[in-house]
């Protein structure tokens, strides 16, 4: 439902668009103890250092005849692997600035080697696969209803791995966008009180992403109700959904002890886990009639609010990493309030604790750490609606954070600049406890000298990332002085201190992970130093964030 709505509104704007698990504590510095740094970058010269120069507001060449100059201009909800042959593949949905890709294929590639210059491959669906609309009329014909003639799809949130050498998998999802009672387009005109049918992930497989030929394997799940054929809705104003799980937003997760799951869910009560057979990428288990008993349809593992079916979350990415399973999620509409979440679990199946130690599968809440939020440095309109993340690794334990941007609206003149989404690569570091930061400037392979502690003294922009629904945050300056005191601006008065070994700057004691990044609101773009903390979480005031930049 939520994805029919967003597509349309994308349109509108676009006429050119387990275990238990413990409180974690602060660590105090501490040299033996290691801490990964993430980048592909390793070695270098500074002074030779040259940044990437594509443009983030691409509305001059956002036509489908300049696809071969958009680099990562028009994608959203990307999804990323590292393939055989050393190019990272990237995945997408259909939505695009302008609704430049309508009629060109769906979910489409683009490649790159070194995850700033990206060269359009194409689609990698021709054509809506036949199925679909034979499994949607098989359905109603089992409800009592007339099939369906004129069918409307949209086409969201690939999820896109590597099985083994020679053999990758794509799950995808494909939404019918008919009312259910009178099968018609889902237009107000059209509406007869009935919610939307349901949607449908399926998937495909290549032994070849370079090749860009895909098979498709058919259905795998589809959205399913615990409400029998009770799918009347009382008004556009009701939002308690008729599907119980929404078949969106797949992601695919190989597990150590080589079991293999899908996790989905979009809005819709939660998300769920369901168990893959390895060999064929299908359920493990006959899963029945998406009525009635639905248990077969996975296990939910995360709800934002457990008594409600409409609660404002998505796009689940689900990584292992160092004994954790990590859950990724996109919280809000997507336009300007996105941002990321993430919560951590001993088994895939939950239960999955935030930082701040909350049960997020049992009790349902809010999943803390924010890691990504609208936000705004100087010199720039900043973006929104930066989440539906896609997280992977290079091979060598780096890991990075993948996602859609949008300009905020207005910008250079232009009203319909927030449907401008540009794809986005982020660094990850882990925490000395265990938790990922996202870094606030975009992947630019700065050379990862070493940072000296001299190069820390001076002012800087500090964000402090609280959840402010559909506002950025913005930065405030922040001087570090001589005698490892702050002298102005955030935390002006407190002290600084800085682990060289870690690559760890704290500030008042709140530990901020420091990478060598690009500059991207510069003009012209150069080097600089960032950070990426957070607090402890251990209460209400202590859910923040933080993002930081030297000038």
């Amino acid at each position: 439902m939520k994805k029919n709505v967003l597509m349309t509104a994308v349109i509108l704007l676009g006429i050119m668009t387990g275990c238990t698990d413990s409180l974690e504590q602060q660590l105090a510095p501490a040299a033996e103890v290691e801490t990964e740094l993430t980048t592909r970058a390793s070695s270098g010269r500074l002074s030779t250092y040259t940044p990437p120069s594509y443009i983030d507001d691409y509305a001059s060449m956002a036509g489908w005849d300049q696809r071969g100059s958009w680099n990562l201009a028009n994608v959203h909800d990307p999804t990323v692997m590292k393939a055989d042959d050393g190019y990272y593949y990237m995945y997408q949905t259909d939505a695009s600035y302008g609704n430049s890709l309508d009629g060109h294929g769906h979910f489409f590639c683009r490649k790159s080697k070194d995850l700033i210059n990206w060269t359009w491959v194409g689609s990698t669906m021709r054509r809506q696969p036949s199925w679909v609309a034979t499994k949607v009329n098989e359905y109603r014909a089992k409800e009592g209803l007339p099939a369906i003639k004129h069918f409307r799809y949209g086409f969201w949130a690939p999820c896109a791995r590597k099985v083994r050498n020679g053999l990758y998998r794509m799950y995808y999802c494909i939404v019918v966008d008919n009312y259910i009672g009178n099968g018609l387009y889902a237009d107000a005109a059209n509406f007869d009180n009935t919610w939307t049918e349901r949607a449908f992930i399926g998937m495909m497989e290549t032994s070849d992403p370079a090749s860009n030929h895909w098979t498709d394997k058919g259905m795998v799940a589809c959205s399913s109700t615990d409400r029998g054929f009770n799918w009347g809705r009382n008004g556009k104003g009701d939002w308690n959904a008729y599907f119980k799980y929404n078949a969106i937003d797949p992601s695919y997760i190989i597990c150590p002890d080589g079991k293999h799951y899908l996790i989905y869910g979009s809005w819709h009560s939660g998300i769920v886990a369901m168990r893959l057979n390895p060999n064929t990428g299908m359920p493990y288990e006959n899963i029945g009639d998406p009525w009635g008993d639905i248990s077969k349809y996975g296990k939910r593992i995360y709800t934002r609010n457990i008594n409600s079916r409409w609660q404002a979350s998505e796009a689940p990415e689900i990584i292992y990493h160092n004994g954790y399973y990590y859950l990724f999620l996109a919280y809000d509409e997507l336009s300007v309030a996105y941002n990321t979440r993430v919560l951590r679990a001993k088994n895939i199946e939950g239960p999955y604790y935030g930082k701040d130690g909350r049960d997020c599968t049992n009790k349902g809440g809010e999943a803390y750490p924010i890691l990504t939020h609208p936000y705004k440095f100087n010199n720039s309109p900043g973006w929104v609606g930066i989440s539906h993340c896609a997280v992977f690794d290079d091979g060598e334990g780096n890991w990075y954070f993948s996602s859609q941007g949008r300009l905020p609206a207005g910008v250079n003149g232009n009203p319909y600049s927030n449907a401008l989404m540009m794809g986005q690569v982020r660094s990850i570091r882990w925490t000395q406890d265990g938790w990922p930061v996202i870094m606030p400037e975009r992947y630019g392979d700065v050379p990862q000298l070493t940072i000296l502690e001299s190069e820390l003294k001076g002012t800087w922009e500090n964000i402090t990332l609280e959840y402010n629904f559909g506002q950025q945050c913005s930065s405030e300056s922040m001087t570090l002085g001589s005698g490892h005191k702050i002298t102005a601006g955030f935390h002006a008065g407190g002290k600084w201190s800085y682990d060289k070994a870690n690559a760890i700057l704290y500030i008042d004691g709140i530990p901020m992970y420091l990478q060598r990044e690009c500059d991207w609101e510069s003009n012209p773009r150069k080097y600089t130093i960032v950070y990426s903390g957070l607090s402890n979480y251990n209460s209400i005031r202590n859910r923040k964030s933080y993002w930081g930049k030297k000038n």
